[in-house]
């Protein structure tokens, strides 16, 4: 019953019970995309059904993960199907189930609030967007935000982060940010500022039907 309930995998030349964080971020991309339409169509339709099916099936991934073990996570299995083909990139399992922690607290006011209350508020609004940053930080760069918060909570050395970021080393040269990269990232963005002020309206328009167009004027030229 121990080893079913087990929580990370023992794997040969790691100290302590890692997971596989390539699966990992892909179980954070699918519910990222979920979470992503439901909280859309909350804001943009005034429709909660999404959000709440959302709500409810995140927070018992997230129970399953914690309580049972990662590897009976339905987003978990998805992830590795996905990514079966791909080598393993271990991670320790400790400050993963420290940050599913936050999450199940987060997802558990949501769903007290939203689901069994039937109620909104700006507290549950700013929790899914707490939410899908945490999600799109973990698929997207393979930052997992909750585990930055671990080592205030340990006194040990936190073992084998994502892209070895607990060890400190020297960068590599292709790893380096020039003062030129950073001012042309400046520029961009103060591109895309200008975009909007200046084009704003434009972008707005609904775009003409083009082919409707040539219809229209292939008629008048038949009469």
């Amino acid at each position: 019953m121990r080893e079913i309930l087990k929580f990370g995998e023992r794997v040969e030349g790691f100290e302590i019970a890692v997971l596989n964080e390539r699966e990992i971020r892909a179980g954070a991309g699918l519910l990222f995309v979920l979470f992503f339409f439901s909280v859309n169509s909350a804001i943009l339709k005034g429709d909660f059904t999404a959000l709440k099916y959302s709500v409810t099936l995140f927070l018992t991934d997230l129970i399953i993960r914690v309580l049972i073990s990662p590897r009976f996570s339905p987003s978990l299995i998805l992830g590795r199907m996905i990514v079966r083909n791909q080598t393993p990139e271990y991670v320790g399992a400790k400050q993963k189930k420290f940050a599913w922690i936050i999450g199940i607290v987060l997802a558990s006011i949501t769903f007290i609030h939203l689901v069994i209350y039937n109620s909104r508020s700006p507290v549950t609004g700013l929790i899914c967007l707490i939410c899908l940053a945490f999600l799109f930080f973990e698929t997207s760069f393979g930052i997992c935000l909750g585990c930055k918060f671990y080592p205030f909570f340990t006194r040990g050395k936190i073992q084998y982060c994502p892209g070895e970021i607990c060890d400190v080393k020297t960068k590599q040269e292709i790893q380096k940010i020039s003062f030129s990269q950073i001012l042309i990232t400046i520029s961009f963005i103060a591109y895309s500022i200008v975009l909007i002020f200046l084009f704003g309206d434009n972008f707005k328009k609904q775009p003409v039907d083009l082919l409707a167009g040539e219809k229209k004027s292939s008629e008048q030229l038949s009469k």
